[in-house]
């Protein structure tokens, strides 16, 4: 039987961007989690609408978008 994991805290709904000069983008839902114990997440370029998976780490690592 597999374990029951819940995802850490997400960001939802916060607007951050890829590093500090790089385009915005939206934090979505959590996705699932990878073998290594990151999560993927959803995330939603703000200029495109254009959704895409990002890991979680990075997202916790990127600025909140200006």
């Amino acid at each position: 039987m597999q374990a029951v994991t819940t995802a850490p805290p997400i960001p939802t709904g916060k607007i951050k961007s890829f590093g500090a000069f790089g385009p915005k983008y939206e934090v979505g839902k959590p996705l699932r989690q990878l073998d290594d114990g990151d999560w993927m997440v959803e995330v939603k370029m703000v200029e495109t609408g254009e959704s895409a998976e990002y890991r979680l780490t990075h997202v916790y690592d990127d600025p909140e978008a200006r």
